[in-house]
């Protein structure tokens, strides 16, 4: 019985760690999100477009979304201590290039190294995470890791973006660089030195890519922050124009949208234990009708907000399941493909947010902003179909995934 609690219960180092590796997330997040808050003063100081510095933003998306897999693949093989401090340190060396560069060009190719390192990062983060913590703790530990990207919403992008507004932007890239070494002092200190590597050929771990039961698991995030993005990429107009909010207030209520998102990961935590495929069935179909309500609270400014920071709530509530689904996955069909499966959560969240904001400019330009509610959650409706079916096919086997891989540690 002893024995059943020491497992079950997280220890110092185990805790220490879980904060590092939060740590680092919310390093990397602050570093991704907050030239969104620059664009006007670097627009300005390179002298180029407001388009043009919009590129700074989605070309990091893409960078990570395509690079984080790629990569992953190939430097999987190596032992994750020295491969994550490496990683770390290319990290901070790309966010002293941010901070030092004078051109257009020299930024956007440090931006896109520091996309691709933090993608990989992730994904080794959440391997570590899955490999040390106790088997009732994974869930909770891996929705943590992720709330880092959140909270860096909420605290790092304000306070960086601030300190670019006040003095230069290159100032910020400084704090995240700050940042950045004093994770890779945290992940030095605290990193265990011996883990465990699976060894697999590129061959080996793209061949998990032509699994229908990945293709299908990879597709319910993507859905699922579709609709979400569907109408957050047009936040600002449907505060000010459709919930009539003062131009004033906008910052304050994205401010809350954060803070609200930050309950999305703990839901998430709860979700992820016990089966969570299950559950996400019935939680994309409440996500659906939370975007839906919208289409019906927009004329009114206090149902309107509620449906807004409802829709917060929701949307990383499926991140904590499909990682360990994902990973899951791999170690039943594809065992050698472990990490490159733990970077795919993250890059579906990103091909979501491009697949929302491309849905959503083409139901502006054809329809209104009220038309964005129903839209969106038609997606969330087609991530509840694709988690029928995942789930279906798991029952179809006379067992879970999850269970599978229980079965092969034992």
């Amino acid at each position: 019985m002893t024995a059943v609690l020491k497992k079950s219960s997280l220890n110092t180092k185990q805790k220490i760690l879980a904060f590092t590796l939060t740590l680092l997330t919310f390093v990397m997040g602050t570093s991704e999100f907050v030239i969104v808050g620059l664009l006007n003063e670097v627009s300005s100081d390179l002298q180029i477009s407001l388009a043009a510095a919009g590129t700074l933003i989605s070309g990091f998306a893409i960078s990570y979304a395509i690079g984080t897999p790629i990569l992953t693949i190939f430097v999987s093989r190596f032992p994750k201590y020295p491969l994550m401090l490496t990683l770390i340190s290319i990290f901070i060396i790309g966010n002293m290039i941010s901070a030092l560069s004078s051109s257009y060009e020299l930024l956007i190719l440090s931006r896109v190294v520091t996309a691709v390192v933090s993608g990989v990062l992730v994904a080794l983060s959440m391997s570590v995470a899955s490999d040390i913590m106790p088997e009732n703790k994974k869930s909770s530990i891996i929705a943590l890791i992720f709330a880092g990207f959140t909270i860096s919403n909420v605290i790092g992008v304000p306070i960086g973006t601030l300190i670019g507004q006040l003095r230069n932007w290159q100032l910020t890239f400084w704090f995240t660089t700050l940042l950045g070494i004093i994770s890779l002092v945290m992940a030095i200190l605290i990193l265990p030195r011996k883990l465990k590597v699976q060894k697999g050929s590129a061959k080996e771990q793209l061949r998990f890519l032509k699994n229908p039961r990945m293709i299908l698991a990879f597709l319910i995030p993507t859905f699922s922050i579709a609709g979400t993005y569907t109408v957050y990429t047009y936040i600002t107009p449907i505060l000010e124009e459709g919930l009539a909010i003062p131009t004033a207030y906008v910052s304050a209520v994205l401010l809350a949208y954060g803070a609200f998102s930050i309950l999305s990961n703990i839901v998430a935590g709860k979700i992820a234990s016990h089966n969570g495929v299950s559950k996400l069935r019935y939680v994309f179909i409440i996500q659906a009708v939370i975007l839906g309500s919208l289409y019906f609270t927009m004329g009114n400014s206090f149902a309107g907000l509620v449906s807004i920071m409802l829709m917060a709530v929701m949307i990383y509530a499926m991140n904590a399941t499909i990682q360990l689904y994902l990973m899951n996955l791999a170690a039943v069909y594809s065992p050698a493909a472990k990490d490159f499966a733990s970077s795919l959560t993250p890059v579906a969240v990103n091909i979501g947010i491009a697949l929302g904001a491309t849905i959503g400019g083409y139901v502006i330009a054809n329809g209104s902003l009220h038309q964005l509610s129903w839209v969106g959650g038609l997606c969330a409706l087609i991530a509840s179909g694709l988690a029928f079916a995942s789930y279906r096919l798991d029952q179809k086997q006379s067992f879970s995934v999850l269970e599978a891989f229980e079965g092969s540690k034992s």
